[in-house]
């Protein structure tokens, strides 16, 4: 009856041994929203808005001119990793900026959403 106990619980050390990964993706660089405030519809340029964010992630043809999408993305992840099982949990949450810029390059209007402070470590089960 010991040997039996002893081999079980060499099976569940086994099987229950393994890792646990906490994980953020690093090339993440929040947008300035100080910079954002400089943005004046009616006056600031595609060229400024180019200097102020840097290219953007996407330039969409529209029919009255371009809309400029910068995209910034925050992943975090947990995991835990047993010799049978895996668990995982993976939170993505992104910034993203569209200014909206007429045939004559200037930005006429613009549209923002920040989410990535709420991009959160959870739990994997």
């Amino acid at each position: 009856m010991q040997f039996r106990t002893i081999i079980l619980g060499i099976v569940i050390i086994t099987f229950l041994s393994g890792c646990a990964v906490f994980g953020r993706n690093k090339d993440f660089r929040p947008f300035d929203e100080q910079v954002l405030t400089q943005v004046k519809p009616g006056q600031t340029t595609a060229a400024e808005l180019t200097k102020m964010f840097g290219p953007p992630s996407q330039i969409v043809k529209l029919a009255n001119g371009n809309a400029y999408v910068y995209d910034r993305t925050l992943s975090k992840a947990t995991g835990v990793w047993l010799v049978l099982v895996t668990f995982a949990n993976y939170d993505i949450q992104h910034d993203r900026l569209v200014f909206f810029i007429n045939k004559n390059d200037v930005v006429t209007h613009y549209g923002s959403s920040f989410k990535t402070d709420t991009a959160a470590y959870g739990t994997p089960f």
